[in-house]
């Protein structure tokens, strides 16, 4: 009995068939290789810093950081290799009430003029699928650097009517002063933490 599978026609047909997986998969496998850097959209006021805190524990002060820079890189094949990194002015802090700012702002607070920046840089990404999932990272803030959690929403991405390309997140996360060295003892216990609000635009590079 002859064995077929060795014939030039059966090899020319298994060259061929070997030929076609490899075009087919080579899409799948650019689109997982394709990250691409972001610079975070700040000059077009499509990123934001915002903060909540609450004020004796009868209502709340609210209030965002005006002025910071980031990068992203992001990868929708592959979300798990996203990466940020943030900087942030602490002096920018505004919650539309100057002499409140400049009290936050001092050494009993923040101390703005001993620690001029905060930043974040990211650790690792969870996806939970459609671009949400939980960012880990070091935040540095008042001298300290501590490990958080910031559980992400994917907003959406695509072309820009500039010939452009973006990608935009949200995120959440609640933060211990404490853990940062700040005292806020004065403020009342529900004081003790505030709740961040991060939007995200990014165009890519």
């Amino acid at each position: 009995m002859n064995d077929t599978s060795l014939t030039p026609k059966a090899f020319s047909l298994g060259k061929t068939f070997a030929g076609g997986l490899l075009a087919a998969a080579l899409p799948l496998m650019a689109g997982q290789a394709q990250a691409s850097d972001y610079v975070i959209d700040t000059k077009g006021q499509h990123a934001f810093i915002q903060f909540k805190i609450s004020h004796l524990g009868y209502s709340y002060v609210l209030g965002e950081f005006k002025d910071f820079t980031g990068t992203f890189r992001y990868d929708e094949g592959q979300p798990e290799a996203s990466s940020v990194k943030v900087e942030v002015d602490v002096d920018s802090l505004d919650s539309a009430h100057a002499e409140r700012d400049k009290h936050i702002k001092s050494a009993d607070f923040l101390d703005a003029s001993e620690y001029p920046t905060a930043s974040f840089v990211s650790t690792g990404f969870t996806s939970s699928g459609d671009g949400a999932g939980k960012l880990t990272g070091d935040l540095t803030l008042h001298g300290e650097t501590q490990p958080i959690t910031i559980d992400v929403d994917h907003i959406g991405g695509g072309e820009d009517p500039w010939g452009g390309y973006r990608q935009g997140f949200e995120g959440t996360t609640t933060l211990k002063l404490a853990d940062y060295g700040i005292d806020t003892s004065k403020l009342g216990p529900a004081a003790a933490t505030v709740d961040m609000y991060l939007v995200v635009e990014g165009i890519r590079q």
